[in-house]
């Protein structure tokens, strides 16, 4: 039988009516446990249909609430609003600006070659340099996207012309850009914080050590890689080479001294240093380097406010879909499950991973803290589990759920950079995503990493 006809028998119209009935019976047998079960099935039904998920979060919660529910429709109209008017939103399109502003005025590009310089002799240069840019860019920007934005738009060509495939390029910018929320400073633990009445200083200083080991994890993977299937490498730079990158990159390089200075010494919070890393990456772009004409600055301003709004829609309508799951009560049911079956440490723990990975699958970091740290959190101080190692612990889980679909935002922006789809995103992603995984699980039964620093310094 040839291609074709084979092709031809597997669209057969039976068999497409039996995918059909099984689709439906599915999903009816999801919408058989209730109203959570209605909303998942709502979810997934639409999905299927290949619908973008902002959209089928937002039609799932609309078709709920008017339909299954007596919530009137100006709560619904509030909630698209309100969900974006959280003071820490505001860092996202204040970071994306200077991101724009380090990439198209050649900043971000003197921080690579910096990078570049220092590791781009072993074997995967160019995904090393990556992995060291983006944990630098995460020391100044606190966003995943962000960071994605600012170095994958100039490394990712890079290394494909240098002959590097495109899946490993996108694999190491989308997984090493989740950096952004685990260095300090990081806009998830301020809610983390807040939700749970923690300590900030604790928590950015617990970030640390994972945040670095990280970093090495996602190198390491990068390495194993590029020497097992033999990706090029770069002529090793000479000391007076790496003098001349850092003495180019200094004023991109002093960025990170700008905010995380700014920040520690209480001059102003994370979302006023976007602001501030905003306003300065326009001033180095524009009047330092001089890369950038004031006639480049409206396609900046544009490419910002495109970004951004296609970030805040999605976070909106997570924020709208979080509402449901909070009105029905959801969460709820599933802490009081958690607490019924009397679990210990180690099962609480991992019960407590696998529905963090649920939640990113429909949802954004912050939403996720909001409404599961407030619940999960008494429970973890009833089994004596340390609050800042819970803290870091929800954190990573963030990173996981950033970089895996449907809702991941750095396959998202990826997917911008690299005109890949989701699905072939997501296969690029995986040997980084399963390293993520087992760091995940590191640092949650070994929490002397997330607490020996913030102990040494008397938190």
């Amino acid at each position: 039988m040839s291609a074709h006809a084979e092709t031809k028998e597997l669209m057969t119209p039976k068999k497409a009516a039996t995918w059909v009935v099984a689709i439906i019976i599915s999903l009816a047998a999801i919408a058989s446990f209730g109203n959570a079960g209605i909303v998942f099935a709502l979810l997934i039904g639409l999905m299927l249909t290949g619908m973008p998920i902002s959209i089928s979060l937002g039609l799932t919660v609309l078709t709920f609430l008017f339909f299954m529910s007596n919530v009137p429709v100006e709560t619904v109209a509030m909630k698209l609003f309100t969900g974006i008017e959280k003071f820490e939103i505001m860092a996202i399109p204040f970071f994306i600006l200077a991101g724009n502003f380090l990439t198209h005025g050649g900043v971000a590009k003197r921080m690579i070659n910096f990078a570049t310089s220092m590791v781009g002799h072993w074997h995967g240069g160019l995904g090393l340099a990556g992995v060291m840019a983006c944990a630098l860019f995460a020391a100044v920007s606190g966003s995943s996207p962000a960071t994605v934005v600012a170095i994958g738009s100039i490394l990712l060509p890079a290394m494909v012309k240098a002959g590097f495939p495109r899946n490993f390029g996108a694999g190491v910018i989308a997984t090493s850009g989740s950096l952004g929320i685990l260095i300090p400073p990081s806009i998830v633990m301020v809610i983390y914080a807040v939700a749970t009445n923690s300590s900030v200083g604790a928590l950015f200083m617990a970030g640390v050590i994972p945040g670095l080991m990280l970093a090495a994890l996602l190198g390491s993977v990068a390495w194993y890689r590029a020497r097992k299937f033999n990706y090029p490498r770069l002529p090793k730079a000479t000391t007076k080479e790496r003098l001349i990158a850092f003495k180019e990159s200094i004023w991109g390089l002093l960025l990170i001294v700008i905010v995380l200075g700014g920040i520690y010494s209480g001059l102003f919070t994370p979302t006023e240093a976007a602001a501030m890393s905003a306003v300065y990456a326009f001033f180095v772009a524009v009047f330092v380097y001089k890369d950038m004409s004031i006639k480049g600055i409206p396609k900046v301003l544009r490419d910002s406010a495109n970004m951004s709004s296609m970030l805040l829609y999605i976070i909106t309508n997570a924020v709208l879909f979080s509402y449901l799951m909070t009105s029905e009560q959801i969460p709820q049911i599933m802490a009081d499950w958690i607490i019924g079956h009397n679990l210990g440490v180690i099962a609480f723990l991992a019960v407590t991973n696998i529905l963090l990975l649920l939640a990113g699958n429909v949802m954004e970091p912050s939403s996720i803290i909001l409404i599961l740290a407030p619940i999960l959190f008494p429970v973890a101080m009833k089994l004596g589990i340390d609050p800042i190692h819970f803290g870091i612990l929800m954190t990573v889980n963030m990173e996981v759920g950033m970089c895996h679909p449907p809702v991941g935002l750095n396959l998202y922006v990826a997917s911008g950079i690299t005109k890949m789809g989701i699905s072939e995103l997501t296969m690029a992603v995986l040997p980084w995503l399963i390293a993520m995984v087992g760091f995940m699980l590191l640092i949650t039964y070994v929490p002397i990493i997330s607490l020996w620093l913030p102990r040494m310094l008397g938190y």
